[in-house]
């Protein structure tokens, strides 16, 4: 009998080893941060959304007052519509822009290196540098954006020109990063499709029509909704640059939260225009995904 059970105990089958163990163990330490510092803050924001709460003190629960507020305050949706159109100003030319610029450096033969540093530079700078550096460039008297057109143009003091000009400098601030999205992605594309499209007779813009364009959907994709919710996202380009102004010109959704939470001292009011915008860039991301999925199939 027991030379039967060790027979049946060697043929048996090995249990393969878990492995929830050491991937539970390793993920702990990130559970354990993102719990404390995203999700407890996160829903803290949802209560406070319905409560009168101070910046020092949590207020007495008062319902939906504050969204009901929310929807009737003109300068929370004049702060939306600034960030929608800085937003316009921005998503597509800093696509545009990192798509051409992977483009040209991918071709700059011994020069690659060099035009990839050049183009991320700017972006590994601090945005009080890159804010300062505009400053002086777009300054009435001094800057050389005026010298070299003989002007003296307010960039940043001119209701019509101050979001513009924020704009422009977002896209020089941040295009690198976009450049090298699309670089990676210009790697996974082999050159052997490129021979034989040469072969087949494509040359120019026939080749990036057929082949380079399609080929890079998937990160355009990504880089477009990157993209859009950073925009969403804009506040320390307008504040350093602008403060808001000139005449609130340039007063987005986050400018108009912080001044409501630390100007007014209004925690839960100030919360609710968070709930609220996080929900409108949620929505606003999933559409555009859905959209840009269906131009892909």
């Amino acid at each position: 009998m027991t030379a039967v059970q060790s027979t049946t105990q060697l043929n048996r089958p090995k249990r393969a080893p878990t492995i929830w163990g050491p991937v539970i163990f390793l993920l702990l330490p990130f559970l354990v941060v993102y719990l404390l510092f995203f999700i407890w803050p996160a829903l803290q924001t949802v209560y406070l959304s319905f409560t009168q709460s101070g910046l020092t003190q949590t207020g007495p629960l008062i319902g939906l007052a504050n969204f009901k507020t929310l929807l009737a305050d003109p300068d929370f949706w004049a702060s939306l519509l600034h960030t929608a159109y800085f937003s316009v100003l921005t998503v597509i030319p800093l696509t545009a822009i990192g798509m051409a610029t992977a483009m040209l450096t991918k071709a700059g033969g011994r020069l690659r290196r060099v035009a990839q540093a050049v183009f991320f530079i700017p972006y590994v700078l601090p945005v009080s540098v890159a804010t300062l550096i505009w400053q002086w460039v777009l300054n009435p008297n001094l800057g050389v954006v005026n010298a070299v057109t003989n002007s003296q143009t307010a960039w940043f003091a001119d209701p019509n020109l101050a979001m513009p000009a924020v704009a422009a400098v977002t896209v020089w601030w941040t295009v690198g990063f976009n450049m090298l999205l699309f670089l990676a992605g210009l790697q996974n594309i082999p050159l052997e499709t490129y021979e034989a499209a040469e072969l087949d007779g494509a040359r120019g813009f026939q080749v990036f029509r057929y082949i380079t364009w399609p080929a890079l959907w998937p990160t355009t994709a990504l880089v477009l909704t990157l993209q859009l919710v950073a925009s969403f996202k804009i506040f320390s380009q307008v504040y350093l640059l602008t403060g808001g102004g000139p005449f609130n010109s340039t007063r987005v959704v986050l400018e108009y939260m912080y001044d409501t939470a630390f100007t007014n001292t209004d925690a839960g009011y100030a919360s609710a225009i968070a709930v609220v915008f996080f929900v409108v860039i949620l929505v606003l991301a999933l559409l555009q995904n859905l959209l840009l999925n269906r131009g892909r199939s």
